[in-house]
């Protein structure tokens, strides 16, 4: 059974990069949750003083119950923010929200890789669909070229996580950018933002890396049947 080939040590090591991103940045934002900010502004102030500061009065902020849920949506034009955020004063709460309202900016501004990245999301969802069960078909039958297909449809999403990687450091480097120019968080305040949002996009990082790890295994395994 090819669910337990040696190549099987790759998703392990994908599933530990992803477990120790994933627990940097709850690391990094249960500390940073403590910290309150000295001019109290919550989640909900900043991402609304960031909106409107550019512009942006239409994009609505809400709650949305949940930890680290926080996203903005373009089709509703909505920013939802986790209970840990929407009314915390706290410095990871909001470093997370304007992290958001970043997001917001670069929607209205057309930034490109986001608009790539939008535009790619009905295909990768189709495809990520698809591509394990052709691929286990194409297996499991001996047909090699289906298991390709799979392979080729399995490498989109690993194409899309790329393309995302820019679109969340901007949104950080936004974020930050506008903390510091409005003085809603001290010096110190600003380091702590920092390094949460840091930790959040290391988690994009290591998907991306336990992404290319599983594409890598599967074509271990379709060359490994084909030479069989």
């Amino acid at each position: 059974m090819f669910y337990y080939d040696p190549t099987y040590f790759l998703v392990i090591i994908g599933f530990l990069l992803a477990s120790f991103a994933s627990f940097g940045v709850q690391r990094a934002f249960n500390k940073y949750a403590k910290v309150h900010s000295v001019r109290h502004y919550t989640g909900k102030d900043a991402a609304r003083k960031i909106l409107d500061e550019n512009g942006l009065y239409d994009v609505r902020v809400e709650n949305i119950s949940g930890n680290l849920t926080d996203h903005f949506d373009p089709s509703a034009n909505v920013i939802r923010l986790s209970d840990s955020t929407y009314n915390s004063d706290s410095v990871a709460a909001i470093g997370v929200a304007a992290h958001e309202a970043g997001h917001a900016v670069q929607h209205a501004e057309g930034y490109v890789p986001i608009k790539i990245r939008n535009s790619m999301v009905p295909a990768v969802n189709l495809c990520s669909t698809l591509a394990m069960p052709l691929f286990i078909i194409g297996l499991l039958l001996q047909m090699m070229d289906l298991a390709n297909i799979g392979i080729i449809l399995f490498s989109t999403a690993l194409i899309f996580q790329i393309v995302t990687l820019p679109v969340e450091f901007n949104a950080s480097h936004r974020a930050l950018k506008i903390l510091n120019t409005s003085a809603m968080l001290e010096e110190d305040e600003l380091r702590g933002a920092r390094k949460v949002l840091t930790a959040a996009a290391m988690t994009y990082v290591a998907a991306v890396l336990a992404s290319a790890l599983q594409l890598l295994r599967l074509v271990l395994i379709s060359n490994s049947r084909r030479r069989d």
